[in-house]
Order: structure tokens, then sequence, then C-alpha cells
């Protein structure tokens, strides 16, 4: 997939669709750093990575973010690829829900660590010549749904900051995709999601049921990820691709 000696920096990469990645970028020949607040769970999971390893970091501080940079550059010699998978802030409520007060921590909470990571690197990948920015959002971005108003639009908000990357970086050879995955199965995020009495359990067990194609687990977005940071995609940026297993087509 042409990932044979590229250097990739996995932010949110201590588990679930970021671990997935991580494994998968690393399978491919790639070196691997991963980045997450948590040392004992970071170091385990870059234990699992042949080649890998872990820097520690809390991507929704700027001043965290640019020390990380620095750090995989240094450790790595370059930076080829850089994926942004934070861990989600909130589940899904009816806006009627949700206090004024936690509107614009859960916006930035979701929103920030994407456009930290992406104007960090950018530099980097500039000076390289090229690179692949690559976000991991939500299908809450493309498609309206019950109790994903504020979600949503930090999920809309994270697609539109990669498109406006890709236009703004494809001079320097740099490219920008996000991936939207809607249920992903063996999550973390998907374990609170489900949990008994919640909102969001009712809204996506519906959901599930949707996904005739069968459900989506983070090796295939893992798989999408590969492809997207690979030279196979090398005339392919400013997209958005879904991988939900026929929950929508969004």
């Amino acid at each position: 997939m042409g990932l044979e000696g590229k250097r990739i920096l996995v932010a949110g990469g201590t588990a679930g669709i970021g671990l997935a990645i991580a494994r998968a970028c690393a399978a491919e020949g790639a070196s691997v750093r991963i980045a997450g607040r948590d040392r004992s769970r970071g170091e385990a999971a870059a234990a699992e990575i042949e080649g890998g390893g872990y820097l520690q970091a809390d991507i929704s501080d700027p001043a965290s973010v640019e020390r990380l940079v620095t750090i995989a550059l240094d450790d790595l010699g370059g930076i080829d690829g850089v994926v942004a998978s934070p861990p989600a802030t909130h589940l899904p409520d009816l806006l009627m829900n949700i206090p004024l007060t936690q509107i614009r921590e859960q916006l930035l909470g979701d929103l920030a660590p994407v456009l930290y990571l992406g104007r960090a690197s950018l530099p980097v990948m500039r000076a390289q010549g090229g690179g692949a920015f690559l976000a991991i959002a939500s299908d809450a971005g493309k498609v309206a749904t019950p109790g994903e108003s504020v979600i949503g639009a930090g999920m809309a908000a994270i697609i539109q900051f990669v498109r406006g990357y890709a236009i703004e970086g494809k001079r320097d050879g740099i490219r920008a995709n996000v991936l939207t995955p809607s249920l992903v199965e063996g999550t973390p995020l998907t374990e609170r999601l489900m949990e008994e009495g919640r909102f969001s359990a009712k809204l996506f067990a519906k959901a599930r049921q949707l996904a005739h194609l069968g459900p989506t687990e983070p090796e295939d977005l893992a798989a999408a990820a590969v492809f997207l940071l690979s030279d196979a995609a090398r005339r392919i940026t400013g997209q958005a691709l879904s991988v939900n297993g026929g929950i929508s087509a969004a």
C-alpha cells in the first residue's frame, strides 16, 4: 500500500480506532508513534506494535501538541502521516437537555484537538515537501440525528477544517482527508453509548439494525486509513469518507 518506511504519528492511538490504525500502519511497514494522556495504557499499546513507540501528550492542550510534534519529528526523523483520533468528550443527548454552559466545552473538546494537531504538523510537512493528514470524525457531521445537534456541529466543523487544510496544503504536496464512522463495535465509545438507560442506547440500537453490510469494527477504519495515508491515495485529498456498514449513505 505504499507505507513501507513511512513515519506515522497517531494521536489518540492508545485504544479503539486509533490503536487499530497504528497496528495496521505498522503491519504495512511504517514506523509508528502513538500519543495519548495515559502513560500506562500508551506503553502497553505501543508494546503490541512492532517498531512502535509511545509519546505522552494531551492533544486538547496546544502547548502539549506543539511539544508532541517536535518530539515525534526528532524521534522519527520526519513525519509523513499524522492521524488525529481524539476520544469523544460527550455522548448524544437532546438539545433541550444540554446546559448552555456545556455547549462551548463540548464543541471545543471535539474540535480543538484536530485543529491543534493539523496546525502544529503543517510546517513539518511543508518543510519536507509533502505528507498526509487524516482526521477521525463522525457521520453526525453529515447526517442530522436526534441527540447529535451539538456533536454534529463539531463533526461538521472538523470535516470543513480538513477540506480547507487540503486546499491550502496541496501546493506543498500535503493531502488531508477525514474518516466518518457511525457506530463502531468494540470501542470504548460504543460501550458508553450502549449502556442501559442512556438516550444513546436506544438511538444506536436502531442504527445497528441498519448496518446490513455488517457492524463496523476498528479494523475497517484502519484499512481505510492505511489507504488514505499511503501512496496509493496520492491523488485523493479533501474527502470525507464514511465507513458505516450501510447505516446511511452519508
